[in-house]
């Protein structure tokens, strides 16, 4: 799809946003916004009605009025947010560096709706890889699959990197009160030995399988683990037909598949037109399947196709995940924001901001606009954070009292899975999370912090600036379904924020550079004495390992 423009600061809206940055910036005072406004919550919220409850995003601690709303929209239509986005559902060939489809939405299908590439109907395919995930996972689940010496599977070792491991391991995480009783997950990923030593330390060989997480099955950390695992597990079965019972390929290369030692009917494949980053959707979440059931991973799908169709047909104006995605562009481009905080108040989601960031940060840590000019703004910001409230004692001063500007998402289940001590610790969890996007929003000024009767040499800096935007965003309960369509909030958030840049959001290929220079310094570690290649800080580096490594 051919880009409708090159750079967009040039474009008419985007002017008269920069316009009306510099009438507004010096007067934003969001306390007084909701002085002047009693309806400023109901303006500025929407609410997502999912499968089997509700998500509530709260906007209206952000930078924005009517008029903001206005223009940021007309941004969005301008850039042709909406033409690159019905491309996308309609399978067109939008990463066009690499020439593929971006079809994860295809992988979330369950309304069964029509969806094709390059004519060839895509929908047969998805379904047949989840009826093979069922039969699997259910035989797994109930004990009818038995391993080599004829015990049933009780744990689980996935092995991948990036997407293959980022996605399963926080959706596995987050629904862990959904999780089998008997069933117990480990993730390798780190190709330092320690990742794989530990998971073998913790499992039995007898009653371990292993998922081996790779599309081309060459990805060379993954090929690395899986072969010590291969090995660790040989030494115990010393036959190499019983790897067809305890290994499992997420991949769509036979022919490594099966020279490995795994059954081609344990080979679970995906398309080209699947994007690491958002592979959890398909057989890559094989763990999740096995973990949660099928039933429940069929939700989970169900959640997200439900975001998807209210992403696809919703207005821009109450366009939930559009509004997300052209505030980080007011907030990036207008306000000079670099980074990005996402705080779960939610200990199962602890390793969600995580995902999120190789979802932002490999899609958008772009500087090149589609049409191969470098961008003369600002594109994706620095994504991070931790679950609260832990993380209120740790880097939240920053937030409060720092010198940078840090838009923060705060995210909450009105509902736990662990109601204890008369669900006290949910209402002060929640406590917090009211707590910390209010204080952001008003400060303290220094007439109430004298008023405190504190010294006077001490009230600059008990002083809070407030002023600080938040969004929050309060689920009626962490389900395998509300999960799904959260994370596809900030998938099309992302998108979002592509279109607008007008960079390639779906390549990684400075992901690339570093493989490669890797390989090759691998060949130089296998190779006695000293090497003189490279610049002289990586050569002696190089020389000092090998080394040291050798006592």
């Amino acid at each position: 799809m051919e880009p409708k423009f090159s750079q967009a600061n040039e474009l008419k809206s985007w002017t008269e946003l920069a316009e009306h940055h510099r009438t507004i910036s010096k007067q934003v005072v969001l306390k007084d916004y909701f002085k002047e406004d009693p309806d400023r919550f109901e303006k500025f919220s929407h609410v997502f009605k999912g499968p089997d409850g509700e998500i509530l995003f709260d906007f209206s601690k952000n930078f924005l009025t009517d008029e903001t709303i206005k223009l940021l929209v007309n941004l969005a239509k301008e850039a042709g947010l909406e033409e690159l986005r019905d491309a996308m559902f309609k399978g067109d060939k939008i990463n066009f560096t690499e020439g593929r489809a971006v079809y994860h939405v295809a992988l979330r299908n369950v309304a069964g709706d029509k969806m094709e590439v390059d004519g060839k109907s895509v929908v047969e395919d998805v379904k047949a890889v989840w009826d093979h995930m069922k039969e699997f996972s259910e035989q797994v689940r109930s004990g009818d699959w038995k391993g080599y010496t004829g015990k049933r599977i009780k744990t689980i070792v996935n092995i991948g990197i990036g997407g293959s491991d980022l996605g399963p391991v926080m959706v596995s995480e987050a629904l862990k009160p959904y999780g089998h009783p008997e069933l117990t997950l480990h993730f390798v990923s780190n190709i330092d030995g320690t990742h794989i030593a530990e998971a073998l330390k913790a499992s039995d060989p007898e009653t371990t399988m292993f998922l081996i997480a790779s599309k081309t099955f060459t990805t060379a950390e993954t090929v690395t683990n899986a072969n010590t695992a291969k090995k660790w597990f040989l030494k115990t079965a010393n036959d190499d037909s019983a790897i067809a019972k305890h290994f499992v390929a997420l991949s769509t290369n036979e022919s490594e598949v099966t020279k490995f030692g795994i059954d081609k009917k344990n080979m679970f494949p995906f398309s080209d037109w699947v994007g690491g980053r958002y592979s959890v959707w398909s057989a890559i979440g094989l763990s999740v399947c096995l973990y949660i059931g099928y039933d429940n991973f069929h939700a989970f799908l169900g959640g997200a196709q439900a975001m998807d169709k209210h992403f696809l047909t919703t207005p821009l104006e109450k366009n939930i995940p559009a509004l997300g995605g052209l505030l980080s562009v007011w907030y990036s481009d207008f306000f000079g924001a670099q980074t990005h905080l996402v705080a779960p108040f939610d200990q199962y989601m602890h390793r969600f901001p995580a995902y999120l960031q190789q979802l932002s940060m490999e899609s958008n840590g772009k500087a090149i606009t589609r049409d191969g000019k470098y961008v003369n703004y600002t594109t994706g910001p620095i994504l991070f954070g931790e679950p609260c409230t832990n993380a209120q004692h740790s880097f939240f001063q920053l937030l409060h009292q720092g010198t940078k500007l840090i838009p923060t998402d705060f995210i909450l289940a009105a509902q736990s899975h662990n109601p204890v001590e008369g669900n006290l610790h949910q209402r002060m969890l929640a406590s917090n999370f009211f707590a910390q996007s209010e204080a952001l929003m008003l400060g303290k000024t220094s007439e109430e912090v004298k008023a405190e009767g504190a010294a006077e040499n001490l009230v600059p800096h008990k002083t809070f600036l407030g002023n600080r935007p938040t969004t929050s965003i309060l689920a009626d309960k962490i389900t395998p379904a509300s999960l799904g369509a959260l994370i596809v909030y900030y998938e099309h958030l992302t998108f979002t924020e592509g279109a607008v840049w007008n960079i390639n959001s779906f390549d990684q290929w400075g992901v690339e550079l570093g493989k490669a220079l890797a390989k090759n310094i691998l060949a130089e570690l296998d190779t006695e004495g000293e090497t003189e290649k490279h610049d002289g800080s990586t050569k002696n580096l190089i020389n000092a390992f090998k080394k040291r490594s050798a006592l």
